[in-house]
């Protein structure tokens, strides 16, 4: 795959990220009773309710801000990832052993069941993978050909 592909590929992805966390983030924000509600309904998360309440919301905007910062976006990418594995982490356990599910989550993700939640996460994951794998990565002889105009794979 050529520099500039790989570059345009990590930047659509980068951007779905973005959209994700800044969405969840302000879904959450915007209803923050609820999802503080939510959270102490948890088995696994009541006794951290308070901080997680905000430093969700906090995360997934930091982590946006450092995916659209061209200096930051490969090391948000892997932060991406591990987010996403941490909440699906949450999920299976949630699944598996609680007996109360809580939903914590706003917007259009509340309408996802849990099951289709770790679908739309697990896809995210392979995103994430998938741009950390082929992140263009700066390379002089590869931008002095990109300059003149030469394809290369």
């Amino acid at each position: 795959m050529s520099y500039k592909k790989k570059v345009i590929v990590t930047e659509i992805i980068s951007a779905l990220f973005i959209l994700l966390f800044v969405y969840a983030a302000f879904s959450k924000i915007q209803d923050i009773e609820k999802f503080r509600v939510e959270l102490g309904k948890s088995p696994l998360l009541n006794a951290f309710t308070r901080y997680i309440v905000y430093g969700i919301p906090f995360v997934e905007l930091i982590l946006s801000v450092l995916l659209a910062w061209k200096n930051f976006q490969y090391f948000a990418l892997y932060v991406s990832f591990c987010l996403m594995a941490v909440f699906s982490a949450y999920i299976v356990a949630i699944l598996n052993f609680s007996p109360y599910i809580p939903c914590s989550c706003g917007g259009i993700l509340q309408n996802m069941s849990w099951k289709q939640h770790l679908l739309f996460n697990v896809c995210f994951m392979i995103l994430g993978t998938f741009a950390i794998l082929i992140y263009p990565q700066v390379d002089n002889k590869e931008l002095i050909r990109d300059k003149k105009g030469n394809q290369h794979s």
